[in-house]
């Protein structure tokens, strides 16, 4: 792989300056000479012609701007500093960003780990650090972004389901942070090569197929509908065993077991039915 090597540029102004005083004394020889020796001219107008030809090294790089420099087809290095900067004219420069940008996938369709379709996006923050990589090792290190990116979010969806009941088990739509640390894993590990680094990944979009999406609803109304009983039904039952054992503890009554389990039957109806019950008055005795 090509490694990345800084270089600074001679200060532009100085070189600038200087061609300018060759010119100047150019000039000044030719008024001198007043056309008399040819060798004189010939060395003057081949001056001339080098002082053009080094026009072309001056490089204006600015701030998160870097310029890679190519000599013949060989890397020369890179011009991370920002400023005016002179570099052999026959250097030919490429620009590089440095800038953080943004890519916002498409909504792509994919299975979860359940074999369910859902539709996902994410959006990606990242940033060239290593411009020789960027430039030699891909042929176009943005499309190379872009294509990675998707290619990572469609595999990262697949080894996780959508929603899940279980309080261990990592999902897309109840896990979003470790999703998205997942994620950007995936997608730095792929774009390293490119001299590219994630900065953060973040999921935008999430939903279930158009084809599926009111089965599921239906399917995650139930799940909701059996966990809120389940918690319904587990506060019951302590609040029936809190019961008994305070009426035991305060010798208020004695109940034998039939007592008992009608007193449970009875208090597990009234906590756990969706009406509130009515109440009846018993005006007789314990067991009447």
């Amino acid at each position: 792989m090509v490694q990345e090597r800084e270089v600074r540029g001679a200060p532009g102004f100085i070189a600038l300056l200087g061609t300018f005083g060759v010119v100047g004394g150019v000039i000044g020889l030719l008024v001198w000479n007043d056309g008399d020796s040819v060798a004189i001219i010939v060395l003057s107008v081949l001056a001339l012609i080098a002082c053009f030809f080094a026009l072309f090294g001056h490089v204006v790089v600015a701030p998160n701007e870097s310029a890679v420099l190519l000599l013949f087809g060989k890397y020369n290095g890179t011009i991370k500093e920002d400023g005016w900067h002179y570099v052999f004219p026959f250097n030919s420069r490429k620009r590089v960003s440095l800038r953080v940008r943004n890519f916002e996938t498409d909504r792509l369709k994919v299975n979860d780990l359940d074999g369910n379709p859902v539709e996902i996006a994410a959006v990606i923050v990242w940033k060239v650090v290593e411009t020789a990589e960027a430039s030699f090792e891909v042929d176009d290190y943005v499309h190379y972004v872009h294509v990675q990116s998707e290619s990572a979010l469609r595999n990262m969806a697949t080894h996780y389901p959508y929603d899940t009941d279980k309080d261990d088990q990592i999902s897309l739509r109840g896990s979003t942070d470790d999703v998205a640390k997942k994620l950007q894993e995936e997608v730095d590990k792929r774009l390293d090569k490119a001299g590219v680094k994630v900065l953060e990944a973040r999921i935008t979009h999430l939903a279930y197929a158009q084809e599926i999406a009111s089965a599921m609803l239906q399917r995650q109304q139930a799940s909701a509908i059996i966990a809120a009983r389940k918690k319904i039904v587990e506060g019951a039952v302590g609040m029936v065993e809190d019961a008994l054992e305070h009426l035991s503890e305060g010798d208020i009554v004695e109940l034998d077991e039939e007592r008992k389990a009608s007193m449970v039957s009875n208090l597990l109806v009234v906590l756990c039915g969706e009406r509130a019950p009515q109440p009846v008055v018993n005006a007789g005795t314990l067991h009447h």
